[in-house]
């Protein structure tokens, strides 16, 4: 008898079948791993752009509060006291052209200057010898009556300061005008301010050119005479003809350059600072102390120039001349 197989496939599928789809689950989970290795990367990467970012944004603060620092140590904002300027008379033979801007220049400086605690004291020297001399002890002993002082001689350090020129051109036929209200269209403003500015009556003259700027309502006037800018600038105020009378605030037009711009900075060669000095005495006499016993040569000491002393819970500012 013959043997009788039976080719059907198993649940409706071959053994050719079975072998292709477990090739294929495994094709998919090396896939899967693949792909895992790549996310782990791809977050260990992230993880280290994370690290780098931090690390990068704590450079800039660190810069950006150095940068705050010295722009703070070298930004100008001094108050400068009202100077009474005395002005020659015009040479004779000078010739002058009005048509030319007002010129002028000022040399500003800033005297360094070093803090002074209570209890310190400032020693300036004749010799620069003598200062290096005494700036070598570690402790000097002051003899105060019945009782010694010792005292500590250190290098002073004194803050910057700048020196610098602004070259000031004032121009003699340009006027700046301010605060108009843009109360009409820009062509009608422009006629209306040129008119008004024209009027001998008011103090104006014959206007050259007229500049407005309707957005912040600003202008400025060009006379074709010099003078009249010059007249009209020291009143401030200008009455001008729109809707009706209007104060319009008035101004010169000029330029400034800084020039021969320095910085100073370091220490004295010939001043001391006399630190960690007890209150032991009246300040008076306790400064006369002091200045009898730094003038003793036996003291490495020497011919001072001056001296100062405050006592404890004072403090004052040293100013020193470059």
């Amino acid at each position: 008898m013959a043997d009788i197989y039976d080719n059907r496939p198993v649940n409706g599928k071959t053994d050719c079948g079975l072998d292709k789809e477990g090739t294929e689950f495994e094709e998919a989970i090396k896939d899967l791993e693949t792909w895992k290795d790549k996310i782990l990367k791809l977050n260990k990467n992230r993880q280290d752009l994370l690290k780098k970012l931090k690390r990068y944004q704590a450079e800039l603060e660190a810069k950006r509060t150095e940068s705050t620092k010295l722009k703070l140590k070298f930004k100008i904002n001094v108050q400068i006291p009202d100077t009474e300027v005395k002005f020659r008379s015009q040479n004779k033979n000078e010739k002058v052209d009005d048509s030319q801007p007002i010129r002028g220049v000022f040399a500003i400086s800033q005297r360094p200057t070093v803090p002074l605690q209570g209890g310190q004291a400032l020693i300036t020297f004749e010799e620069e010898r003598v200062a290096s001399q005494i700036l070598k002890v570690a402790k000097c002993s002051v003899s105060c009556d019945t009782i010694s002082l010792d005292v500590k001689p250190k290098t002073i350090t004194m803050d910057s300061a700048v020196k610098f020129e602004v070259h000031l051109h004032v121009s003699r036929k340009r006027l700046k005008v301010s605060d108009i209200p843009s109360s009409m269209p820009y062509e009608r403003m422009r006629d209306q301010l040129e008119m008004s500015f024209s009027r001998p009556s008011r103090g104006g003259g014959e206007v050259e050119s007229v500049e407005y700027d309707q957005d912040t309502g600003t202008g400025q006037i060009t006379f074709l005479h010099p003078g009249v800018a010059e007249s009209l600038a020291l009143r401030r105020r200008y009455c001008v003809d729109l809707y009706s009378e209007v104060n319009v605030q008035v101004g010169p037009i000029y330029k400034y350059q800084l020039n021969k711009f320095q910085t100073f900075c370091g220490s004295p060669k010939r001043t001391i600072l006399l630190d960690d000095i007890d209150d032991m005495e009246d300040e008076e006499d306790l400064q006369d102390h002091l200045e009898i016993h730094f003038q003793k040569p036996s003291n490495y000491g020497g011919e001072i120039e001056s001296i100062k002393y405050i006592s404890r819970g004072k403090a004052l500012q040293a100013f020193f001349s470059l």
